[in-house]
């Protein structure tokens, strides 16, 4: 085990999943320095062997969607590891005192590296300022180049593994000229580099990616976590989800200006899958009621997309999804997103493994809800009571 980041390889010998369950779902949030922690959520479903069937991410979920999907199950963890180590590979302080006031220091010096000098094996500054490039120039649009990120996706993720659709894939990405969010899924076309390095492209740090004709930014401007593309499958598989989030739109009211930066870029990035699922329970319900009202009609009443959809109704999935977002440290600020030193990489990984261990404890939150109920929701952090 690489002494840098926690926890074992070995997967349970034995895979494992509930009963009626045709499909184990990983949904990743963005949250740039913070997706360590979605890699030790992965981590923990690996020891389970509950290896996923679906991984969708937008930003640097999409980056850890992408490894995963891109490695058999025996080399995930260990590509997810490589890629952590490296672009937090740095070194800030070489000592730091114990406290909240001298960490909080370490991390604003962390963070003003990564502005100034870039993450290895991620994004380096383009060596002309776009402030000073000319209109059309490639320098003029973004801070940063990502040339190193494509490096170091064509070296941990295997694509034609990706395409050979082992595993559902899809990343979420935001049209620069239509304003339009869209997912690149591999049911549906190739998927390359570019299509990973899209959503991620957070302006205007980071560079518009270019694929066909089209240019797209980081899907997380319109919609921070891609949950609505996995409700709007029309499979019907009883799933359990991991969605992964790593803002939470629940927090303390701020006390100075930083935490009030901070609280903002929570808001704003917070996943909306209160929202979501609660408009896909109401259709839901309304999709039973009419099922039963179908059922009241005398056979010869019915016309035959009536009966095709009488057959449709009577086998709508059910669904299980697991909330687990990372809770913020009292030293973290606004720049916790854009902190990538191995210290704090060790810390949130850590916290996403300890927390899906405890919360794969709760068999009884993993259970597929019985025929009809459609959707239940477990906010992790608000409902478990270890």
């Amino acid at each position: 085990m690489d002494a840098r980041t926690p926890g074992s390889e070995t997967a349970a010998s034995t895979a494992w999943r509930p009963d009626r369950c045709h499909r184990v779902a990983l949904v990743l949030q963005g949250g740039g320095a913070l997706g360590a922690y979605q890699a030790g959520v992965y981590q923990a479903l690996h020891e389970a062997g509950m290896e996923p069937d679906w991984v969708c991410g937008v930003s640097i979920g999409a980056i850890n969607s992408a490894i995963i999907a891109g490695n058999p199950p025996e080399q995930r963890l260990e590509k997810l590891r490589i890629f952590w180590d490296r672009i937090t590979a740095r070194k800030i302080w070489h000592y730091t005192p114990d406290g909240d006031v001298y960490r909080k220091a370490r991390n604003l010096t962390s963070s003003f590296l990564t502005s100034t000098l870039g993450q290895p094996g991620f994004f380096k500054p383009h060596d002309v300022n776009p402030w000073f490039s000319p209109a059309g120039a490639k320098t003029a649009t973004s801070y940063y180049d990502t040339t190193p990120l494509r490096e170091t996706l064509l070296e941990l993720v295997d694509f034609d593994l990706i395409n050979a659709r082992k595993m559902h894939f899809a990343v979420g990405a935001v049209n620069v000229l239509t304003g339009n969010f869209l997912y690149f899924d591999n049911k549906k076309e190739v998927i390359a580099p570019e299509h990973v390095m899209a959503s991620g492209a957070l302006p205007p740090a980071l560079p518009m990616v270019r694929i066909g004709t089209d240019h797209f930014w980081d899907g997380g401007i319109v919609s921070n976590t891609p949950l609505q593309h996995l409700l709007d499958q029309d499979d019907r598989l009883n799933s359990l989800v991991f969605q992964v989030d790593l803002f939470s739109a629940r927090g303390a009211l701020p006390r100075d200006i930083q935490e009030v930066m901070a609280r903002h870029k929570d808001i704003m990035y917070s996943s909306r899958a209160r929202h979501n699922t609660d408009i896909y329970k109401r259709m839901n319900n309304l999709k039973t009621e009419y099922y039963k009202a179908l059922l009241k009609v005398p056979e010869e009443q019915l016309s035959d997309r009536e009966r095709e959809m009488r057959e449709k109704l009577a086998h709508l999935p059910e669904i299980t999804i697991l909330h687990l977002i990372y809770q913020q440290k009292a030293y973290e600020g606004d720049s916790k997103d854009h902190e990538f030193s191995a210290t704090s990489m060790r810390e949130h990984w850590q916290s996403g493994l300890e927390d899906t261990r405890r919360t794969l404890m709760r068999r009884d939150w993993l259970e597929i809800p019985a025929h009809g109920m459609g959707i239940v929701v477990h906010d992790v952090h608000r409902e478990r009571d270890y």
